[in-house]
């Protein structure tokens, strides 16, 4: 990476300076009256901006020490500029241009929660007018680039997550590195962790708060993210840089920034620390020939519940992350496993406003007993423990899953661990590790939480996860639908389709199987006309789509 960097700096210096302007991909095509007129809301789209249910993130802090308040504060101005930076990476166009020519408020602020002029939470359709669909590649690309002219150019660091494809003054594609492009504000936000160790009292945080400092101004994150996993005992945490690659639509190569900032769960951290341990012997009992599981999961992972403070970038557009799985190189999973982080407080705001009035409207009587807090906090935390299962590579050695499948690789994963999930409940369920709760709690949690992701929209990787699913369980007889439009589960066939498509996906991404996954998200990754009409009796019962959350050091007194 250091070598790309200095053998494409003079290009960068003339990119910067030289280059000439590019057509702007979300203006319409008559610039100058876009440019000269406020932005108006598409008609009929009024009923979206009332799609997110507002929730304070607060949090007693009073048993913190004047110092950790202190480092609180640096860190979320660090995360703060995360956000910046997504916006950078999400949309061509200046924030605070775009914001400052949407007059009306509420327009205002449903265009800021989705980073844009796009709903994510609808397929990415512009809400506003005078703009076209949103590039796949968001801001990662230029938007005249063909699929054709990247993989025939020669291009340092071409798949690379820590790059952006720009023109140079020839015309030419070339990589610029984060650390270049964003140089200044990643400095900043360097300076504040530094501050922010310098404040720390727990050792691993302040050395871990150093490295990652260090990492945002190389672009080198790997030692962080060693660093990262040997941290066990730290009441405050901060996951910050550039992380998942899922709004880069085009390919999946490129990260986003984003950052959270967390405060530890310590008596219920403590009851989820036995999990991890079974990870190996989950893996061996994968339902899929031994090829597909040949690879160890690190056990040296751990599982702990937070509360969450504070949201930027990535994290923070459209639905709301309420568990991490990190980190994702796979040379540090292989060896360390992952940190499985559970927003507790996230949870339970979805769980309370969303997830148990979609029960009232969508499941039948007789089940909703069987939708507890419980279940679909379980059901949340063992998908992000399922990313550790499976492989990494493919079978014949010449890539990583990520690399093979393309813009597909985070969709199939996510659908991985979603399923393998629920084989890991079950598994757990019948060896009397997990205690609470039956298997048909966990079972109907799970399909009606499938009804509060897939409001989501099919355009994301969770959202065609989500779908793949659904039309997979319908196909498989894992659930009925009655004449009212109320669904139930049907246990047995319930199993027999997590076996299945654990199966299937298993062997898709062990064969690197681009086609095929790209065919199984034609067929299945869509939203069909029954679900959507089931879907908007939510929308008629008004019942919220996601949360958005006030947070900062305002709301937490900082």
């Amino acid at each position: 990476m250091k070598l790309q960097k200095l053998a494409i700096a003079t290009a960068i210096i003339t990119l910067m300076g030289c280059s000439q302007p590019q057509k702007d991909s979300v203006q319409s095509t008559d610039s100058s009256e876009s440019t000269a007129q406020t932005y108006q809301l598409v008609s009929g789209e009024a009923s979206r901006l009332d799609i997110y249910r507002n929730v304070k993130l607060t949090a007693d802090l009073s048993h913190y020490s004047t110092n950790q308040k202190a480092m609180l504060a640096h860190l979320i101005d660090a995360a703060a500029i995360m956000d910046d930076l997504f916006w950078q990476q999400a949309f061509s166009m200046d924030k605070n241009t775009f914001l400052e020519k949407v007059a009306d408020e509420k327009v205002k602020h449903f265009a800021d929660i989705n980073y844009g002029p796009w709903d994510r939470l609808a397929g990415d359709k512009p809400f506003l007018q005078g703009f076209d669909e949103k590039p796949l590649g968001a801001a990662f690309y230029p938007e005249d680039m063909t699929k054709a002219e990247f993989e025939a150019a020669d291009i340092a660091d071409k798949t690379g997550l820590y790059s952006v494809i720009k023109r140079n003054s020839s015309g030419q594609l070339i990589s610029v590195p984060y650390s270049h492009l964003y140089q200044e504000q990643l400095q900043q936000a360097a300076e504040l962790l530094r501050q922010a160790s310098k404040l720390a009292d727990n050792k691993d945080f302040a050395n871990y708060l150093d490295m990652r400092a260090d990492a945002l101004v190389s672009d080198d994150y790997q030692a962080s993210d060693f660093a990262w996993m040997d941290m066990k005992t730290n009441p405050i945490e901060l996951v910050i840089g550039p992380i998942e690659t899922y709004e880069d639509q085009l390919y999946g190569y490129r990260a986003a920034y984003e950052a959270y900032v967390l405060l530890k769960d310590m008596s219920w951290s403590e009851k989820l620390a036995k999990y991890a341990a079974y990870l190996p012997e989950l893996q061996k009992g994968l339902p899929v020939d031994d090829a597909y599981k040949a690879e160890t999961p690190g056990t040296d992972a751990d599982l702990n519940a937070y509360d969450v403070i504070y949201y930027g970038g990535h994290s923070n557009t459209g639905s709301k992350t309420i568990a991490i799985n990190l980190p994702n190189d796979e040379a540090v999973q292989l060896e360390k496993g992952t940190r499985r982080l559970q927003l507790k407080n996230a949870m339970r705001a979805k769980f309370d406003h969303i997830l148990v009035p979609i029960a009232e409207q969508l499941i039948v009587p007789e089940q909703r007993k069987h939708i507890t807090f419980d279940a679909f906090f379980a059901n949340t935390m063992f998908h992000e423990v399922a990313h550790g299962l499976g492989i990494k590579n493919t079978l014949d050695g010449s890539s990583t899953v990520r690399q093979a499948l393309k813009e597909h690789a985070s969709a199939l994963e996510e659908g991985k661990a979603d399923i393998l999930g629920l084989y890991m409940v079950s598994s757990l369920l019948k060896k009397g590790v997990i205690t609470e709760g039956t298997l048909e709690d966990y079972y109907v949690t799970f399909m009606t939480g499938i009804f509060r992701s897939v409001r989501f929209g099919a355009s994301s990787a969770h959202g065609k996860a989500n779908m793949i699913r659904f039309n997979f369980f319908a196909e498989h007889g894992a659930f009925s639908r009655n004449e009212q439009g109320l669904y139930s589960v049907n246990m047995d066939k319930m199993a027999e389709a997590v076996d299945a498509l654990s199966n299937l996906i298993l062997t898709l991404q062990g064969d690197g199987d681009y086609d095929g996954v790209a065919a199984l998200v034609a067929d299945k990754g869509v939203i069909k006309p029954q679900l959507q009409q089931d879907l908007s009796k939510l929308a008629n019962a008004n019942i919220p789509v996601d949360v958005v959350f006030e947070q900062g050091k305002e709301v937490l007194g900082l």
